[in-house]
């Protein structure tokens, strides 16, 4: 989801800062309701924790260039039922500043950018667990149709986020329209896949977890909804 360098330029550049920091500030925001909630500790260290599995899912695992961006797992729903929404956006949010530090500095002006579209789809893909998802079922009693609708609307927002940017940033062209179709196909790859792998993680941590309270992962993922 990576915006390529060069699709949006100049004064441009600016919506994606005030995005950014909208979406910074919806995070900061829900930080503070888990601190007062769980306590500073368990927000830090979940946030510490996804920011390294994000810089892992970034750099490390197989990412491939297509259209106007690039092809890669995220894990966002992944991140987002082990941490909590804050945790998880804290971490996607440094995960992503620290690739583009020390591995990608030419990602740096599109950071605003990366980072809405990251944030925006996680915020809603929450909204969506709350709505969908029976308050006295825990997150590791979800089913595969579960976790395929909280993907479908991740990875559905992402595809949204990258489109918007790219027509904003070059126009409604035939050539950048065939782009962001080429994105948004080969996405769908991404879709049928991370699913499977959000249920994997759901049953690892049911299977480790001993039934008591967790610093690392939010207690959503083990009981329900108070």
């Amino acid at each position: 989801m990576h915006i390529e360098p060069g699709v949006v330029t100049g004064a441009k550049l600016l919506l994606g800062h005030a995005t950014a920091a909208a979406s910074l500030g919806a995070a900061f925001l829900l930080s503070a309701k888990v601190v007062k909630k769980d306590g500073l500790p368990a927000l830090a260290l979940r946030a510490f924790v996804a920011s390294l599995l994000v810089f892992c899912f970034f750099e490390v695992l197989p990412h491939q260039p297509v259209g106007v961006s690039e092809v890669h797992l995220i894990l966002g729903s992944t991140l987002l039922l082990l941490f909590g929404p804050a945790a998880a956006a804290l971490g996607l949010a440094a995960g992503l500043l620290m690739q583009g530090l020390f591995f990608a500095p030419a990602d740096l002006p599109q950071f605003g950018m990366n980072v809405t579209t990251l944030l925006v789809p996680l915020f809603a893909t929450a909204l969506l667990a709350r709505r969908i998802v029976p308050p006295h079922t825990p997150y590791v009693d979800l089913r595969y149709r579960d976790v395929l609708r909280l993907s479908l609307a991740y990875q559905g927002g992402v595809v949204s986020w990258v489109a918007f940017w790219a027509l904003y940033g070059q126009g409604i062209g035939a050539e950048n329209l065939a782009q962001v179709a080429s994105f948004g196909a080969a996405y769908l790859a991404v879709v049928l896949v991370e699913p499977l792998i959000d249920l994997a993680v759901l049953a690892a941590a049911k299977a480790w977890h001993g039934g008591g309270e967790s610093l690392l992962l939010q207690r959503r993922l083990f009981a329900g909804r108070v």
